[in-house]
């Protein structure tokens, strides 16, 4: 005879036994204690966002909430297990039952329980990026396309592309135009890739990243009953960083809270600044107009920075048009020391004044890890990371690595150290392995049937090659004809051909071209279209090598200008190991690597305009209000003191030396915020 045993809840307590009010200013609990119903709480910088959405879950079961009734939606694992970890220290509550997590974890989730409403069963994979970029080659192959003849896309830069579809919800051509128009001629293609990739993935049982919010939406607008389910369950929807949200992440938000429309948003629309992956600026701005009988309450009370420079960020932010407009105030201490503004002669003197600023900080006691140098685009940091070195600072590059080690500046550089030195094995087979048709084993191949003929050609010139500078190529020789006469495949025949002419312009008779004059010419000949098919991010690696080429501009000699990459590459695993030592470093990174961290001091660099803003946005004002609030982003990092530097002169990949104009984000600065230091040389 069997025996019915139930299991009783852990009971909760249903009177407010926290201290709201002393816990939180007043700004923060009038957005905790809210009534039900849509709520958009814009938190400023620094401001206590998560104390707000952690006393707003406390709050919500201190009042009876069923902790399954409450879904906290996140960017981050570790942002929910922060969240729910302050909830259990707050309250006697077991709250293990709150679904808190990222959106894709909570879509995984629900999938495993209901996939097979879409045909997938609970045991599904999951496909991290190069399993995606694997399946997406295979799929490829099998639709007869080769991506050697044709220059097609890369299984990397389509599931790029797959991913913008899905996460923009916009259709394949429109993503195109938009961001890869140099693929337009192939969308028919793309296309078919693209539908018969979804039916692999159907037909192996396996999702990428994105189906776990694209599967779970179609599966709640497919199959309302499954959608009812999980609206009655979520009566409490919180979502953090809303304005980092894209088109898909809103609509899964929105179709759960329909019916009851208890959804707490919180985030700072002028911190929203990764439209550049997917995140829709329009969710946060329009959420009043999706619920319009939504409460807003804004959170204006800082806790991290000092009152001058949250002075600056106000005023830094105050010209864009589409916002929240809130006025940061601070609660701490004026330090009464301004942000200050500091023009420099150029790159390499800006790289000097910042070095020799961090040293003086280090000697007042100001931790290097405390230290951070912020600019737009990773190549803006060139001259820092060379100033740095030279002077033995340990630095750490947050957004990325170190530009001289970066993939697309090798490949490049093998050129010139070829026609530099033929003897060099590594720079030809890094170098041939760029073209279409050739692997490890032809470009092993085709090095010794080159070093054979570098043999023969030095004992036919004897002693002559004597006189040569180590390893240039006599004059009068040429490096077309050699490899022209050489055996590849029919697919490689084209490139290949290419290839020899490129040679033989940047080192006519054998003598190499001025670097930069060098670089300019691989990319435009070569490299550019090899990028264009490799890399996801080929925007930004071309300015990498448009840098690259105006760097080179200071060495007329190409043995000159290797010579000190190699310098450079050897100084840098100095400055590696010494940091590893004292685990001391000062912080290095593009602003959107630095988003949620702060530091004691701030160097903003490269203020000037087509720099910071970058020239890509200065056409349209949606893209121009971006960067201002990128500026303003890194303006609120620092909490006691700020630097804004600009350099009034660069190099200029033809022209020279060009002025440059101050950033117009600085010119929106009032005057009597800043403090004018006036640099002079000893």
């Amino acid at each position: 005879m069997s025996r019915q045993y139930t299991l009783q809840r852990t009971p909760r307590s249903t009177s407010i036994h926290l201290d709201y009010a002393a816990e939180l200013n007043e700004q923060q609990l009038a957005a905790v204690t809210a009534e039900p119903g849509p709520l958009l709480v814009i938190a400023g910088a620094g401001s206590g966002k998560t104390r707000t959405l952690t006393y707003r879950v406390a709050y919500l079961l201190e009042n009876g909430i069923d902790p399954r009734n409450i879904l906290l939606l996140t960017f981050t694992n570790r942002a929910a297990r922060e969240m729910l970890g302050r909830v259990a220290n707050l309250l006697p509550v077991d709250a293990s039952e709150l679904w808190g997590g990222t959106f894709h974890s909570v879509g995984n989730r629900i999938l495993r329980r209901h996939g097979s409403a879409l045909g997938y069963s609970s045991g599904f994979t999951i496909m991290d990026r190069e399993d995606q970029k694997d399946l997406i080659d295979t799929v490829v192959a099998n639709a007869g396309i080769d991506p050697k003849e044709i220059r097609f896309p890369k299984g990397d830069v389509l599931a790029e592309i797959f991913s913008f579809v899905v996460n923009t919800e916009k259709p394949l051509e429109e993503l195109l135009v938009e961001k890869f128009p140099y693929f337009l001629p192939l969308l028919d293609k793309i296309q078919d890739v693209h539908e018969r990739y979804e039916k692999k993935k159907k037909a192996t049982n396996s999702m990428d990243f994105d189906d776990l919010l694209e599967k779970t939406l179609s599966m709640f607008q497919e199959h309302e009953r499954i959608a009812e389910v999980y609206r009655r369950q979520f009566q409490f929807i919180l979502v953090d960083e809303y304005q980092d949200t894209n088109k898909i992440q809103a609509d899964l938000v929105d179709l759960l809270a329909r019916d009851h429309r208890n959804v707490m948003v919180v985030g700072d629309d002028a911190q929203s600044i990764y439209s550049w992956r997917g995140a829709n600026f329009q969710n946060i701005l329009e959420f009043p107009k999706r619920y319009p009988d939504g409460q807003v309450f804004k959170i204006e009370m800082n806790y991290r920075s000092v009152p001058e420079i949250l002075e600056v960020a106000n005023a830094a932010i105050a010209a864009n048009v589409q916002q929240f407009r809130k006025h940061l105030s601070s609660t701490r201490e004026s330090k009464a020391l301004k942000p200050a503004l500091v023009a420099l002669n150029d790159g390499a003197e800006q790289a000097q004044f910042v070095a020799q600023r961090i040293l003086e900080l280090r000697d007042e006691n100001v931790d290097l890890n405390d230290i951070a140098v912020l600019y737009r685009a990773h190549y803006h940091a060139v001259e820092l990371q060379l100033e740095l070195s030279r002077r033995g600072i340990p630095y750490q590059i947050t957004s990325g690595i170190r530009f001289f080690e970066q993939a697309h500046i090798k490949d490049v550089t093998a050129f010139i150290r070829f026609v530099a030195n033929p003897r060099d094995e590594v720079a030809f087979k890094r170098m041939v392995k760029l073209l279409p048709g050739i692997g490890n084993r032809t470009a092993e191949n085709l090095w010794q049937a080159w070093a054979a003929g570098v043999v023969a050609a030095d004992v036919d010139r004897g002693s002559e090659k004597e006189s040569q500078a180590a390893g240039v190529s006599a004059s009068g020789y040429s490096f077309g004809e050699p490899l022209q006469a050489m055996n590849v495949s029919a697919k490689s025949k084209k490139m290949w051909t290419q290839l020899a002419h490129t040679l033989d312009e940047i080192a006519p008779g054998g003598q190499p071209n001025p670097p930069s004059e060098m670089i300019t010419s691989i990319v435009e000949a070569i490299y550019d279209d090899y990028a264009k098919v490799n890399f996801t991010n080929y925007e930004l690696r071309r300015e990498d090598l448009d840098q690259l080429a105006v760097f080179a501009r200071q060495f007329k000699d190409v043995h000159e200008f290797l010579s000190q990459l190699a310098l450079i590459s050897n100084v840098d695993a100095e400055a590696t190991s010494v940091q590893g030592a004292d685990k001391e470093a000062v912080n290095l990174s593009t602003v959107h690597q630095a988003k949620g961290l702060e530091f004691h001091t701030v160097f903003v660099i490269w203020l000037t305009d087509g720099m910071f803003p970058s020239s890509r946005s200065l056409d349209t004002r949606d893209a121009l209000e971006e960067e201002r609030r990128l500026f303003y982003v890194a303006i609120t990092r620092a909490r006691d003191e700020l630097y804004l530097t600009y350099p009034q002169m660069r190099l200029s990949g033809g022209y020279g030396d060009v002025f440059q104009r101050p950033s117009r984000f600085l010119q929106e600065i009032p005057n009597e915020l800043l403090e004018d230091w006036q640099v002079r040389r000893r």
